[in-house]
């Protein structure tokens, strides 16, 4: 809770126009900090679960590799599995990039949205705005708790312009509006 206050305090500072989250619980309790702070109107959305893992879910690291290696191996050279008989990731990107996509264009010119979801998630959205094929999303990274990505649109399309951040953005040099 107390990095979901300071990652608040900070995003406060950005001036949202809208917030979206997840409806798991510790999406929409960090969430909530944000309304809290901003006054917005949080609006809960599934589609912005974390990746279902299946038979995955709730097992340590060392669990996965002992009843699952050989998947797991497959999923970690990049190829499409379902972890567990769970979600491909771009079925992931599938529900979650349309409901990002849907709130980015209410908010007006110049709007700031702000998505509390999770890592997963986070990733595979991100990929799919960026239009990089589903290979190369672990490329992203993943993102510590409480820290965030930033992308804006640019004359190509989506931009990413900071990635598991934890203080605000600041502007890059030459960079075109």
């Amino acid at each position: 809770m107390a990095q979901a206050r300071r990652a608040a305090r900070l995003l406060a500072a950005l001036k949202p126009d809208a917030i979206i989250a997840s409806d798991l619980r510790r999406a929409a309790a960090t969430a909530a900090e944000l309304a809290a702070l901003t006054g917005l109107r949080v609006d809960h959305d599934s589609a912005l679960r974390e990746t279902y893992a299946g038979e995955w879910q709730g097992l340590t690291h060392e669990e996965i590799l002992a009843r699952y290696g050989e998947q797991y191996a497959a999923w970690k050279r990049g190829e499409p599995v379902r972890r567990g008989g769970g979600e491909l990731e771009t079925e992931v990107a599938d529900r979650a990039a349309p409901v990002v996509l849907a709130h980015a264009e209410k908010l007006p010119d110049d709007g700031t949205l702000v998505v509390v979801s999770h890592g997963g998630t986070i990733r595979t959205t991100i990929g799919r705005l960026l239009g990089l094929e589903s290979y190369h999303w672990e490329g992203l990274g993943g993102l510590s708790n409480c820290c965030w990505s930033v992308l804006g649109e640019g004359a190509r399309g989506w931009r990413l312009l900071e990635h598991n951040a934890g203080t605000l953005p600041e502007p890059v040099l030459g960079d075109d509006d």
